[in-house]
């Protein structure tokens, strides 16, 4: 449950969902005539219909900021739980809203309206195995859409093992130090700090990503994680994120202070 699902958090692609959830209840509702709408004409499917498929767009909407809720709750990662959650969510808010369309738009309070029970059983709950999989299938596929984007734009540290290397974001970089005949890659997951160890030298490394700066025989950091500059006893430093203060040697400070004031600009 705790899996990491794939998820997109575009709010556009969020409202294409809700578009297209809109269009499918509506057709859905018109050309198969569930129960009583074969009972309304023409006119009175237009008139009542789209509110169904509008509704349904809404109540998709309105469930987002529980899902921007959730997702900060979790750190930043999205996983089956979460999904699951933001669609019992989503079901739940749908029937109490549904049910109430339906009393005061459709039937106006009749005296002869469908009770709850038979309402729920026999209308709402089929509804939403219709809506379901169109809601489960539209999020999946922006969601692997999203993360195909992403792997495509990953950054892969090579070692000289075989089987050594390191795939992330260039934004998730923070710093890498050298280690001997290693280099320590330190590196954001989510918003955690992680290292990796990893067979290399500095020098391959930072010749195999230009967009990384070199401030110290040992050091080359992401200048995108910069924050702030400190002096202290003559000596330079750079401070970057999760309080990772960086050496600036007197070989590469003029060149640092240039290529960190052209970014900050």
């Amino acid at each position: 449950m705790l899996k990491k699902y794939p998820f997109d958090p575009s709010l556009k692609h969020h409202l294409l969902i809700a578009l297209g959830l809109a269009i499918w209840i509506f057709v859905f509702l018109y050309f198969t005539e569930p129960l009583d709408v074969s009972d309304l004409n023409t006119t009175e499917k237009l008139s009542f219909l789209p509110g169904y498929g509008i509704l349904g767009a809404l109540l998709y909407i309105v469930v987002l900021p529980f899902q921007k809720w959730l997702l900060k709750r979790n750190s930043s990662q999205w996983t089956l739980l979460s999904e699951i959650t933001l669609l019992l969510v989503f079901c739940i808010i749908s029937i109490l809203v549904i049910r109430l369309y339906y009393l005061q738009i459709i039937v106006d309070w009749h005296p002869n309206r469908y009770d709850l029970w038979y309402h729920l059983t026999s209308i709402i709950l089929p509804a939403l195995l219709t809506i379901l999989p169109i809601l489960i299938v539209g999020r999946y596929g922006f969601g692997k859409y999203k993360n195909k984007k992403l792997e495509e734009q990953k950054i892969e540290i090579q070692g000289e093992g075989n089987y050594e290397s390191l795939r992330l974001l260039l934004n998730d970089l923070i710093c890498i130090q050298s280690s001997d005949n290693y280099v320590e890659v330190f590196y954001l997951d989510g918003t955690m700090l992680k290292k990796s160890l990893i067979r290399n030298t500095l020098s391959k490394v930072a010749n195999a990503f230009p967009e990384l700066l070199r401030t110290h025989r040992s050091f080359i950091i992401n200048p995108f994680h910069f924050q702030s500059w400190n002096t202290e006893k003559g000596k330079h430093f750079l401070s970057l994120a999760q309080n990772i203060e960086i050496p600036i040697s007197k070989t590469y400070l003029e060149d640092v202070k240039a290529q960190l004031h052209s970014t900050t600009e």
